[in-house]
C-alpha cells in the first residue's frame, strides 16, 4: 500500500470531502479524469496529491500506474486559524479559517476471480408418502366457513 499526504491544506474539510467521495474506490486513470473535470476548488490540489502518490508507487514499489486504485482517502481537521471582524458598538465577531489534512492510500487492483459454475444436479423422483393408519376427521368448521364457537353449537 502506497500513501501520500497533504498537510494543512487551507480549505474546510467539509468542502474537500465532497471531492474525495467522487474518487474513492476508482482506478487512478478514472480519478485523474474526475479531478480534471470537477469545478470544485479542491480538485487541483487533490490531483497533485494523486500524482505524487503515483510517483511514490513507481519509484518506491516499482508498480505500474495502470495497476493502481484508490483504496482509501481520508480528510481530517487541521489547525484552525482564528481571526476577528470588527462589528458595531465596539464588538468583534470571530472568524474561523479551517484547514485540512488529506491522506491518500493506493493499492494494486486485485485480479477478478471468475465465478465457479455450479454443476447441475438432476432432480430425483419424488418419494411416495406413506398414508397414516388413522385418517383425521374433517373439521366441520373449515368446510362450512363457521367460526369455532358456532361449529360447537351445531
Amino acid at each position: 500500500m502506497i500513501t501520500a499526504t497533504l498537510s494543512k491544506y487551507r480549505q474546510a474539510p467539509r468542502k474537500v470531502r465532497l471531492v474525495t467521495e467522487l474518487i474513492k474506490g476508482k482506478t487512478v486513470e478514472q480519478a485523474l479524469v474526475l479531478l480534471d473535470t470537477t469545478t470544485k476548488n479542491a480538485g487541483q490540489p487533490l490531483k497533485k496529491l494523486l500524482v505524487s502518490a503515483i510517483a511514490n508507487a513507481k519509484h518506491n514499489a516499482k508498480l505500474k500506474s495502470e495497476d493502481l486504485m484508490i483504496k482509501n482517502i481520508t480528510v481530517d481537521k487541521a489547525p484552525v486559524i482564528k481571526r476577528f471582524r470588527p462589528r458595531a458598538r465596539g464588538r468583534a465577531s470571530s472568524i474561523h479559517k479551517h484547514s485540512s489534512h488529506v491522506t491518500l492510500t493506493l493499492d494494486t487492483i486485485a485480479p477478478k476471480k471468475e465465478k465457479a459454475v455450479a454443476k447441475k444436479v438432476e432432480k430425483k423422483a419424488p418419494v411416495a408418502k406413506k398414508e397414516s393408519a388413522k385418517k383425521a376427521e374433517p373439521n366441520p368448521s373449515a368446510s362450512s366457513g363457521l367460526g369455532k364457537a358456532e361449529a360447537k353449537k351445531e
